[in-house]
């Protein structure tokens, strides 16, 4: 969850340069095409297996919600808004997740995710108009859409996890995503020649490592915890990311915009943290071992790779498939 924080962090300030340089359509084709072809290079030597023909919808819907209609929108935000102030927009993703989930995985909707999901609304609505309402644009809406369509994803992809590995779930999505995306490589092929270096490698940049690495890093974590626990650690995506566009582009955001965030954050703890205390302790103590205990093993397998006996799980089977659940 760590490295899925720091690399969607550090996404913010690269669409900002690749948007510059390339366009929105141009750098959205790109990014996910650069993606999909890093995974779907690795598919055969990570024993990536053909998705089941009943998952296609549902890999269908991640890859138009997360992947494609998720890029399009923040690129398109990011062009009228600050890549810091956009990190605070998204950051109410999580408080979609957990309502999608509450509403269609049988996951209890409590009093504290109805308080939260309003506080984390509030928050966002005065990030919105930190600026007054003459500094009101439809930009804040479209980059509030990325956030809906993100949680869509998010909860999308927690049935798939139960029978394919993070791994698999990023590369059918990025995939589908690509193709759904496809109407748009013409505009990135013109965009491409002569564009600056820096918009190029951030297009590059942004393939490899939040998308490919961040969202296969991400299935492996949503995969052994529930919606709300999962979605927990990306409230620490916006801090991260105002930091990084600080440094990076000399984003200095505003007062009230950090008020309205912490606001946004407060109601996703709240939804989480009194999800983990319902839970109970039996619950806690079936959950996977924490980020810094996991073996080596547990994690190579979650890529695909081979690990030794010592260092591998026990084997969970379901009637889906014989291969071990990752």
């Amino acid at each position: 969850m760590a490295g899925t924080v720091v690399l969607w962090a550090c996404a913010f300030p690269a669409i900002r340069v690749g948007v510059d340089g390339l366009g929105v359509a141009a750098l959205s084709f790109l990014r996910l095409a650069v993606a999909a072809v890093a995974l779907l290079a690795m598919s055969p030597f990570a024993g990536v297996r053909l998705p089941h023909r009943r998952d296609l919808p549902l890999i269908a819907l991640c890859g138009l919600a997360g992947m494609t209609a998720y890029q399009v929108l923040l690129n398109w935000g990011e062009v009228y808004v600050a890549a810091g102030t956009a990190s605070l927009l998204i950051a109410i993703a999580p408080a979609f997740s957990v309502l999608l989930a509450s509403a269609f995985l049988a996951e209890p909707v409590t009093r504290s995710i109805v308080v939260g999901s309003l506080i984390a609304l509030a928050g966002t609505a005065v990030v919105t108009l930190a600026k007054g309402f003459s500094g009101f644009s439809a930009a804040s809406l479209v980059v509030l859409a990325a956030a809906v369509v993100q949680g869509v994803y998010h909860f999308a992809s927690k049935p798939l996890l139960k029978h394919y590995s993070g791994l698999e779930v990023a590369t059918y999505a990025m995939a589908a995503g690509t193709v759904f995306a496809l109407p748009l490589a013409p505009e990135a092929a013109r965009a491409t020649v002569g564009a600056p270096v820096g918009a190029l490698w951030s297009a590059v940049f942004l393939g490899l490592l939040p998308s490919a690495l961040g969202f296969v890093i991400w299935g492996y974590a949503v995969a052994r915890l529930p919606m709300a626990a999962s979605t927990a650690a990306l409230y620490l995506v916006p801090p991260v990311a105002l930091v990084v566009s600080f440094f990076w582009l000399g984003e200095k955001p505003l007062p009230l915009e950090l008020a309205g965030g912490a606001i946004s954050v407060a109601g996703v703890v709240l939804i989480n943290h009194r999800t983990a205390k319902k839970a109970g302790p039996a619950a806690q103590a079936s959950e996977p071992p924490a980020a810094d205990s996991i073996p080596v093993g547990a994690i190579l397998d979650a890529a695909g790779g081979t690990s030794s006996p010592a260092n591998r799980e026990p084997v969970a089977l379901d009637a889906h498939t014989t291969r071990r659940r990752h």
